[in-house]
């Protein structure tokens, strides 16, 4: 605590309303944010004699002054708290590192032939909305599960709207071809409805309709069609034998918690519409929170509010939460219906409940220990390059092309975690002659730390690079130039057989040759970033590769937008037809004058 602040005096002044706290040192930094129902009792708690978690009285002692927001309820303390967290992320909270949007499967509405697709990201599109799903892979099961089950088109819009001919799918029996007509609408709508019916869980109803079905299209003696809802029966019974069903068609999530010394891992199975979805582990960092049960208090609030992820109408916890009456209300809110908050479950959920506990603590110890290697690993090469310190962060850059086209330059970032996905960079290349990895390199190193200089991010204690001395070269004059002069540059070449194993590593700062024998932990890791740093760069140059080829010639000639593309595309029925026709059949097209037609023609002929 610092000698300025006098919390004898602070705590005088206090109320003992409801509201929220925020904690700053001598600089001014945030470095804890906390709710109370009572204002002027939960802030006396941390400055008694004695009974201080470790953690706590770090903290105590490092208060320069505290701002104090009186609120009306504990439940906008409660929801102000969690802004607050993730806006500032203080150091003291319990912080939890994932903001990515959940998946879900998307059924269109409104339309002939609806489409079925993953969705992600905000819910504009009309249609039904099934998840979320734990993982896209998830959703890409289910989907692969019913394209072969109910063949309903997962094709884009503009796809079916100008297709002439059935696509591979109609051939693999994939799908029924509505794009051409093959399908009546009445039929292809009970598909629809039965890809809704599983997707809601309503399996039993399902498998009742689908016999009925079956039956009567036996005795109007349509057996080819009694034969497809044959296999439809046949395909629903094998996925239902794998799947553990909740009794009726409940939609919940179960948390569990594990801890271990500074270490925590919250489990999370996704139980939507009667069926286990999937699960997921989370990492949040811990902050003064001792013991499962307030880990799960306080991951509870920030997991659906600050990450806005859809709350379930049952959410069931490994431990009781201390504020679930105030959770209740406020996810409650929030979900816009009543919501349940439990801990105490029978039969099969008590099953869930100890398989998500027992997952949470299987994957904390697997991350402890992975965490350990790291370390191992960050020691053998500190002591291989003769370094003061244990190194906190590493960068490794890498080029990727195909004959020199499309080059792509990639930055991975690595800690003492493991690799910092969210400080991942991708560089396009252009303006080099194809194939010259120097300027290519060059290019990227100049982008990349020109902004490291203007602030943007933080510096490395190492930059790897992947390749020999020339490209060491490169990347210590780039350096120079952007006036960077405290990171360890260090190549990583290739041997003669190109093996992982063989690799030799150049210091830019003594010119040292350093080769390592192959069990090295310090290899290992060199390896590991290397390797991620060339898959992050192939990637991005297949992206950027695949986006080419997707891009149609057309959108470089002037006056040419969608609405034209869309008219040539369909009278000629690709590009093909369009390169071969005279500027008088073009401008026979809706849309297209004369003087347009001339200047397309004149783009595919100018020779």
């Amino acid at each position: 605590m610092s000698d300025t602040f006098d919390a004898k005096q602070f705590l005088a002044s206090q109320t003992h309303a409801p509201g929220i706290y925020q904690m700053f040192d001598t600089e001014g930094k945030l470095l804890y944010v906390g709710k109370a129902k009572n204002l002027k009792l939960r802030l006396a708690s941390y400055f008694r004699g004695s009974g201080l978690a470790p953690k706590t009285r770090a903290l105590v002692a490092r208060i320069a002054h505290i701002e104090v927001t009186v609120t009306n309820s504990e439940t906008e303390a409660l929801i102000l708290e969690q802004n607050l967290i993730k806006a500032s992320r203080p150091p003291y909270n319990i912080l939890l590192r994932d903001d990515k949007s959940y998946p879900y499967v998307f059924v269109s509405s409104g339309e002939d032939y609806p489409r079925i697709a993953l969705h992600r990201g905000a819910k504009r599109k009309r249609g039904d909305y099934f998840g979320p799903f734990p993982n896209v892979g998830a959703v890409r099961e289910s989907l692969n599960f019913l394209q072969k089950t109910f063949k309903v088109r997962q094709c884009e819009d503009s796809v079916f709207r100008n297709r002439s001919r059935p696509c591979l799918q109609y051939q693999i029996q994939r799908c029924t071809a509505p794009c051409v007509g093959f399908i009546e609408p009445d039929e292809y709508a009970r598909d629809v409805h039965h890809t809704r019916m599983f997707l809601q869980g309503k399996n039993a109803e399902l498998m009742a309709d689908l016999a009925d079905n079956m039956e009567q299209a036996a005795a109007e003696l349509a057996y080819e069609q009694a034969a497809r809802l044959r296999d439809q029966i046949s395909a629903l019974r094998a996925v239902q034998a794998q799947q553990i069903v909740e009794e009726g068609s409940g939609s919940l999530d179960i948390l569990a918690a594990a801890q271990r010394a500074e270490s925590a891992c919250v489990h999370v199975l996704f139980v939507r519409q009667g069926r286990i979805l999937g699960s997921r582990s989370y990492y949040p960092r811990p902050g003064l929170e001792e013991g499962q049960a307030e880990i799960l208090n306080d991951f509870v609030p920030q997991f659906y509010l600050a990450q806005g992820r859809e709350i379930p109408p049952v959410i069931i916890t490994s431990q009781p939460l201390s504020d679930s009456e105030t959770l209740m209300q406020v996810l409650g809110e929030a979900r816009g219906g009543k919501l349940t908050i439990s801990h105490k479950v029978r039969s099969h959920r008590a099953g869930w409940v100890a398989m998500a506990q027992q997952a949470a603590e299987q994957n904390l110890i697997g991350r402890l220990n992975s965490h350990k290697t790291t370390q191992a690993r960050l020691q053998a090469l500190q002591e291989v390059l003769g370094l003061d310190e244990v190194p906190e962060r590493m960068e490794c850059f890498d080029i990727s092309h195909s004959s020199g086209e499309l080059t792509v330059a990639s930055c991975v970032v690595f800690n003492a975690d493991g690799p910092v996905k969210s400080d991942y960079r991708r560089f396009n290349i252009t303006g080099i002659t194809g194939g010259d990895d120097y300027a290519a390199m060059e290019q990227a190193l100049t982008r990349r730390y020109q902004r490291l200089q203007q602030g943007e991010g933080k510096l490395p204690d190492i930059l790897f690079i992947d390749g020999g001395k020339g490209q060491l070269n490169i990347a210590e004059r780039v350096l120079a130039d952007c006036g960077v002069h405290d990171v360890l540059l260090v190549g990583v070449a290739k041997g003669s057989t190109r093996k992982a194993g063989f690799e030799t590593l150049y210091r830019a700062d003594t010119g040292k040759e350093i080769v390592l024998e192959g069990d090295s932990p310090a290899l290992h890791l060199i390896q590991q970033i290397r390797d991620e740093a060339h898959r992050f760069a192939i990637t991005g140059h297949k992206n950027r590769r695949d986006k080419q080829r997707r891009r149609s010639t057309l959108e470089d000639i002037p006056g040419v937008g969608p609405a034209r593309r869309r008219e040539l595309l369909r009278h000629f029925g690709g590009l093909a037809g369009i390169q071969q026709a005279s500027a008088a059949d073009l401008a026979k097209v809706t849309g297209i004058s004369r003087q347009l037609a001339e200047d397309i023609y004149g783009y595919f002929h100018h020779n």
